[in-house]
């Protein structure tokens, strides 16, 4: 028995239907929803189905299959080969004090929020947001505030904090054990 797509239900014998360009396979009661797109062999149907499950039936199938298992495989060892880099590597951290910083800047100027705002043609609802560390600055206005009140927004503290740390084994894999303090 195969699962409508549409609604859920079990049928013994779907159809396929196209609905806004999507091919499904659904129950007697949901081909209202579409057309009905006439296949010419019923082994194509279980063929389609036996891909995603076995994974063999087809050789287009098979070489997609062994492609992702090999970018999986290469991805999962991770450790060794630093082939994929994570977005987050080449982002600067936020201060945690980013909000302190910006207010006594701003102060230091004597300027108020409202002409900070204008001198940075940003809202002044977003300054006192960023002040209050309600939100974070984008990339863009953190730029305008570090430029306009010559200050530093970027986390110099976070890599010292990584530094310190000496857990983990030689090999340079890290396993729970080395991260976890317990609460003894």
């Amino acid at each position: 028995m195969v699962q409508c797509e549409m609604c859920g239900a079990e049928t013994s014998s779907p159809k396929t239907i196209k609905v806004e360009g999507a091919e499904l396979d659904v129950c007697s009661n949901c081909t209202d929803f579409g057309t009905e797109v006439k296949q010419p062999a019923s082994s194509s149907t279980s063929t389609r189905y036996s891909t995603s499950s076995s994974g063999g039936s087809s050789s287009s199938s098979s070489s997609g299959g062994s492609s992702a298992g090999s970018t999986a495989g290469s991805t999962s060892s991770g450790g060794s080969s630093r082939s994929r880099t994570d977005m987050f590597d080449d982002m600067d951290e936020l201060a945690p004090d980013y909000d302190d910083l910006v207010r006594n800047a701003r102060e230091d100027k004597g300027l108020s929020q409202s002409d900070l705002a204008n001198e940075l043609n940003e809202k002044a609802s977003l300054i006192r947001k960023i002040e209050r560390g309600d939100t974070l600055p984008s990339d863009r206005v953190q730029s305008k505030l570090e430029r306009f009140l010559d200050i530093d927004l970027s986390a110099e503290g976070a890599s010292a904090d990584d530094s310190e740390w000496s857990g983990g084994s030689s090999s340079g894999s890290y396993t729970l054990g080395d991260v976890v303090k317990r609460k003894d």
